[in-house]
């Protein structure tokens, strides 16, 4: 399967580059001026600098080039990948499409695999999610990952084409529990970095941890995963990952939120949105998601960190 990745931040340029080094892969780049300059340099100095780009990694503003693959890694911001797949649906359509973002689309509720469906109908839709960072793909630093696809035969085949020397893929057809496991591991990670903004502690961030992978547990039964998916790399591993270092943008988000800081908004924080989406949907569930509330009361200033974590602390004794 010859391999397209659509958008040049950090995280495409990542996969871009790993990939590249071991088969011809084409990146795209929505801006024209940048992707001439990434072809001249043979880096991505705005979003991932430092990280040369392999002699086969092609670098192209044209989406023309879809024609000629049939595999395509989606590395655009989950809000606005619903609007990039009706704009070039006709392009799109019988593609092997896999959705690289984490998280859940505000105004509907669903996952990155369910936009695509809804969007390309006539593609084959999968998701790649699990605890990754640009750089350390970038450095060809081993990491491992969550391919999710519904169809096992295409899911055997997009893991042997997307698996290279630093990157290992593991396979599930839990479409639903990859995507709530990578959507609100990001929520959690914004009340952590807040928790240690705050300067609370280590202990109260693992309480949040605990507590906040029993909420991505409780909603995405709810919706008819399975437990295990949640236990494996799209659920804990890259809970643990997010939640405990200041590569993730969410957990720095939190940092800013904890210390009374501005936060730069120009940066993408998928967990934002995915918070405000998930409170939406767990209500009409009846499920009682706290902590994914009290990050929305916080983005919305509505609670200041002391009176969020009083009123954590004084919710109802339960058992475990």
């Amino acid at each position: 399967m010859s391999t397209v990745v659509l958008g040049a931040g950090a995280f495409g340029t990542a996969l871009a580059i790993s990939l590249a080094r071991k088969a011809p892969t084409t990146l795209w780049c929505r801006d024209a001026a940048q992707a001439d300059d990434m072809q001249a340099t043979r880096e991505n100095a705005r979003r991932l600098p430092g990280a040369p780009l392999p002699e086969g990694l092609e670098i192209t503003a044209d989406l023309s080039c879809l024609e000629r693959h049939e595999t395509v890694l989606l590395a655009v911001p989950m809000q606005k990948m619903r609007g990039f797949l009706v704009s070039h649906r006709a392009l799109l359509a019988g593609k092997n499409l896999v959705a690289c973002c984490k998280g859940i689309e505000l105004d509907t509720g669903l996952g990155p695999v369910s936009v695509l469906h809804e969007a390309v109908p006539e593609a084959t839709a999968a998701l790649l999610t699990g605890p990754s960072f640009a750089a350390d793909i970038a450095r060809v630093l081993p990491t491992a990952l969550t391919l999710a696809c519904a169809s096992d035969a295409t899911g055997k085949a997009l893991q042997n084409t997307l698996s290279t020397d630093n990157l290992r893929l593991y396979r599930t057809v839990d479409l639903v529990g990859a995507e709530i496991g990578g959507a609100l591991k990001n929520v959690i990670a914004i009340a952590c970095g807040a928790v240690i903004g705050a300067g609370l502690g280590d202990s109260a961030r693992a309480a949040l941890m605990t507590r906040g992978y029993a909420e991505m547990q409780r909603l995405a039964l709810a919706r008819g995963a399975k437990p295990e998916t949640l236990a494996g790399l799209s659920g804990f591993g890259d809970l643990t990952l997010t939640c405990g270092s200041e590569q993730s943008r969410n957990f720095r988000l939190g940092l800013s939120l904890g210390r009374g800081e501005q936060f730069d908004p120009t940066i993408t924080v998928e967990g934002a949105a995915t918070a405000y989406a998930t409170i939406k949907a767990a209500a009409a569930m009846g499920l009682e998601m706290p902590i994914t509330q009290t990050v929305t009361n916080l983005l919305d200033q509505r609670l200041t960190i002391s009176d969020a974590a009083d009123q954590l602390l004084k919710r109802p004794l339960k058992e475990e």
